[in-house]
């Protein structure tokens, strides 16, 4: 049976999440037990909702338009290597928190979007995550996400801005592996 298209942002968002989190839940012993999988997990369901090379892009910034073709293909496959691993990771410690989804204001005919939501556990300050998403033809997709206050984009612009200055956009690609690696 074909997937159905998510009609709205917030629908992709909620639909994602939900379909993540349910499956978390539903193999939470195994992924115990085995946490390497929840790599697949992530790699299936949430990825494919996300512009790694906008993303990529945005993080770059000069830098992007200064690489070779190879080179940015490279970053970016390194970067999502790194965005999967790192969001795999929280979801292993996921346990039951509440995801809000706030209502949006989207003007027709709009091509972005901010979804906004709040997480939250009994005895602790909801955190608000907004998904910033735009439209691809038919298909609305994720080029940043903002945590608590913090774009994941500029949080990784700033850091690697330092790292290419310091080690070159090769040396930055050559670290990112060698860190994907590491947390196989």
């Amino acid at each position: 049976m074909p997937a159905v298209q998510a009609n709205t942002p917030t629908d992709l968002v909620k639909e994602t999440s939900e379909k993540i989190l349910a499956e978390v839940a539903s193999r939470k012993d195994e992924l115990t037990e085995f946490p390497g999988r929840i790599y697949g997990l992530v790699d299936e369901i949430v990825l494919p909702k996300f512009d790694f090379i906008r993303m990529s892009r945005q993080v770059l910034g000069k830098y992007w338009r200064r690489a070779t073709e190879a080179e940015q293909v490279q970053f970016t496959s390194a970067f999502r290597e790194l965005l999967v691993r790192t969001y795999a990771t929280a979801l292993l410690n996921y346990s039951d928190q509440e995801i809000k989804y706030l209502p949006s204001r989207m003007v027709d005919g709009a091509e972005e979007v901010t979804v906004n939501t709040e997480v939250s556990e009994p005895g602790a300050p909801a955190i608000p995550i907004n998904y910033s998403l735009y439209q691809n033809g038919d298909t609305w997709l994720v080029y940043d996400v903002v945590i608590d206050g913090v774009s994941l984009v500029s949080n990784y612009r700033t850091s690697f801005a330092s790292q290419i200055r310091r080690y070159k956009l090769a040396g930055l690609i050559k670290k990112l592996e060698k860190r994907n690696q590491r947390d196989k």
